[in-house]
Parts: C-alpha cells; structure tokens; sequence
C-alpha cells in the first residue's frame, strides 16, 4: 500500500523540560527497597538486614516486620552505586530487592 499526502509531516517542537529539583543527579540518593515474598522466613530476614547493615535486633525486627506487614521497606540509601551493591547482595542472600530514587 503506498499513501501520498500533500502535506509534508512535520515534528512538532521539542519542549525544554527543567527539573525542580535543585541537587545535582549525583547528589541525589537512592534507595534500596526489599519486598515481601512468601517463602522467605522472617527469621532470616532479620539476620540478613543485621549481617549485610549491621543494624542491631530491634531494628532489623522492625524492618522486616515492616516488610511482613506494608509488602516492602526502605533498608539502606546513599548513592547509585552503593545502592546498586546493597541490592546486588541482598540478591545473593535470596532476598527481593530493588532501588528507586529518594
């Protein structure tokens, strides 16, 4: 099928898009979310939040309740490639992690 118009498309204007975020992307941090999933035990959610962040019990306890109960939480922040790392070895101790931007 061959279309003929008689008028050339044309691409519409490009618009400028500015941030209203004041910080540098380097200076922006990125956050390290572990999901929910029903296989993990919560046990062993806690000791891997206390070996891989050092946090002490209760706040291990904390999160993992947290991510027990609201499906996800927040266990780490700081820049993309720490954060990419705090992923990577949650990954390696069987735990569902992502990141997402503070």
């Amino acid at each position: 099928m061959h279309l003929t118009s008689s008028t050339p498309t044309v691409a519409p204007d490009r618009e400028e898009v500015t941030s209203t975020d004041t910080r540098d992307d380097s200076e922006r941090l990125w956050e390290v979310v572990v999901w929910n999933d029903p296989v993990t035990l919560m046990s062993y959610v806690v000791f891997v939040l206390r070996k891989l962040f050092g946090y002490d019990e209760a706040t291990a306890t904390q999160l993992m309740m947290q991510v027990h109960e609201e499906g996800k939480a927040i266990v780490s922040s700081g820049p993309r490639e720490k954060a990419e790392m705090d992923v990577h070895r949650l990954h390696a101790h069987g735990l569902q992690a992502t990141l997402t931007r503070g």
